[in-house]
């Protein structure tokens, strides 16, 4: 007796956390199997939950795809089919039917599933959401069945997950920018970070400043309507997505001189001159254009941008940009040299930029999200004084886990975008011409291939990135997560699913359940054939994420792993 007792604890807590006969993307927190099986599906099964303006079309959308997709695992469970009556129902059962889908909502839920019954029971909504989608993953087959005799107790390890999407150098239509919040759902992601506007183009339209979306979009045809944005708002609440807005400023704002060119500075000029030291140069990329903060005119149009803006976005965040300042732009303009020849500096002219904006964006109710530049920045940056924690977030993208460091321990709450680790375009060469980079002899040392932050960001490098490495205690929990990023100088439509998946997956997994067992140890080589399993399961539902490995290895375990660690 006393032997079976610990038999049964032992496999409890290998099933909890080595693995499964189920792939379950991102893993769960807790995964209790004592009696691994299977029961069959009643092809009449129905969801009960209680009626809510997004979980309701949820509940109906997961009901839709469980009894009409008869998904067929790469490999198929191991599991022996009990002989039970099917299985008819899942109640779910909401704690708080009210709590709005906020930074740090409560994502928590427990789902119960035995020979007679299903059940789920979540703190909110959101929680419950997330618990469907772990339900259906649970699914397989024709005639359908499920796994059965498991309880899975589930919540986030970081509360802001997210993916970030450049709008402004390439244009995404609505049905890419819907199909990838479905998909961000699915992985468990809960922030959309749309980058709206750049230098290169202005596609939001807004009825205070018609001008910006008309003369600066690529065409009426590459633009977001007023339709558009409530409709992904909209899309997003049903999936559990907060969407949250960048008008990126006071750079990366060529875009807007075509409607207002007395207010930007250096647009339309080539963005490095001849012969000029990169220090000369007027903009990191083509397309110049920085707002002139010094001009009264330049905040009666922002101010029409950031309140239009919030109205069409309802989430409490707004992130309003600030990075890579370049000084020979606001240098190039005769306002700001006058400032300059009168002892000013370009850190004052960003400071006031700052302090006539930030201002306002808090009046509005919102918690204001900028890159680490404006207060990192090498050469142009604010007194962080200007920015207080409280009403401010940081993004970093620079320097890995030591200006993550920097950023916390001036009090910040902070969002990941290591470039080093969480840059989804890096790797794909540099889209300018004329680059001798790329005419070289045989044997010349690539390095970073012409990208300036490649190479090319894998899955395993992205998974196993731990975002408070090399933080304490008090300083971590000022990490909120992370956030993948799409810039968009050589993405469009064409390429996104595979560019976003399966490496945006891994990070969701990382940030959901962490990337470590519960002794410690990485589990990316454990994570591997689940990850197959959750792209096969990806694409059956329309999305186009890119292969890891052969086909071979799933339907072969073990054989495509490594016994011998190469570092």
């Amino acid at each position: 007796m006393i032997f079976h007792i610990l038999f049964i604890s032992l496999l409890t807590l290998l099933i909890s956390t080595v693995g499964s006969p189920m792939n379950i993307w991102p893993t769960p927190r807790s995964l209790t199997w004592t009696s691994p099986h299977a029961i069959l599906l009643s092809t009449s099964f129905t969801i009960n939950s209680p009626s809510h303006r997004y979980l309701t079309p949820a509940v109906n959308r997961y009901l839709r795809q469980i009894l009409t997709t008869h998904y067929t695992p790469l490999l198929p469970p191991t599991l022996n089919l009990t002989v039970t009556p099917p299985l008819q129902t899942l109640t779910i059962s909401v704690d708080d039917v009210t709590a709005p889908l906020s930074p740090s909502v409560n994502e928590s839920y427990t789902l119960t599933v035995t020979s007679h019954s299903a059940t789920m029971t979540s703190a909110t909504v959101w929680g419950a959401m997330r618990g469907l989608e772990t339900f259906s993953q649970l699914i397989w087959g024709d005639p359908t069945r499920i796994a059965s005799g498991l309880v899975v107790t589930d919540w986030p390890v970081f509360e802001h997950r997210g993916v970030m999407l450049d709008t402004g150098r390439n244009y995404y239509p609505v049905e890419d920018l819907i199909r990838l919040i479905g998909s961000m759902s699915a992985n468990k992601l809960n922030v959309f970070h749309w980058h709206l506007t750049d230098s290169q183009s202005f596609p939001l339209v807004l009825e205070s400043e018609p001008g910006l979306a008309g003369n600066g979009s690529y065409g009426s045809g590459m633009e977001y309507s007023r339709e558009d944005v409530e409709r992904v708002v909209e899309f997003g609440l049903e999936h559990g997505v907060r969407i949250v807005p960048e008008i990126d400023m006071p750079g990366h704002t060529g875009s807007w001189a075509e409607a207002y060119p007395d207010i930007v500075t250096c647009a339309n000029m080539f963005w490095w001159p001849a012969g000029a030291a990169w220090e000369d140069r007027l903009a990191s990329e083509p397309g110049t254009g920085h707002l002139n903060p010094l001009i009264p005119k330049t905040y009666d149009v922002v101010k029409n941008v950031v309140k239009e803006t919030t109205t069409l976005f309802p989430d409490s965040f707004y992130h309003a940009g600030a990075d890579e300042t370049v000084p020979s732009c606001w240098k190039a303009d005769p306002t700001i040299q006058a400032y300059l020849a009168n002892n000013g500096t370009l850190s004052q002219v960003l400071e006031i930029f700052i302090n006539n904006t930030n201002p306002y964006i808090v009046s509005l109710n919102r918690t204001t999200v900028y890159w680490e530049d404006v207060i990192l920045d090498a050469g142009i940056k604010v007194n962080p004084l200007t920015l207080p924690p409280e009403t401010t977030i940081m993004q970093t993208w620079n320097a890995g886990p030591d200006n993550t460091k920097r950023l916390v321990s001036a009090g910040y709450r902070t969002i990941v975008s290591s470039s080093d680790f969480y840059y989804l375009d890096c790797g794909h060469g540099d889209f300018t011409g004329n680059n001798s980079a790329y005419d070289q002899p045989p044997g010349f040392d690539q390095k970073k291939g012409g990208s300036w932050c490649g190479p090319f960001k894998t899955w395993q490098l992205i998974y196993n990135y731990d975002i408070t490495y090399g933080l304490n205690e008090t300083e971590a929990k000022l990490v909120l997560g992370g956030e993948v990023a799409l810039w968009s100088e050589q993405a469009d439509p064409t390429v996104l699913d595979s560019r976003m998946w399966p490496r945006a997956s891994a990070m969701a997994e990382s940030l959901w359940s962490g990337n470590r067992d519960e002794t410690g140890k990485k589990r990316s080589a454990d994570a591997t054939d689940r990850l197959s399993e959750w792209i096969h399961r990806m694409v059956s539902r329309g999305v186009k994420a890119e292969p890891i490995q052969p086909l071979w290895c799933i339907k072969n375990p073990g054989m495509c792993n490594t016994a011998n660690p190469i570092f």
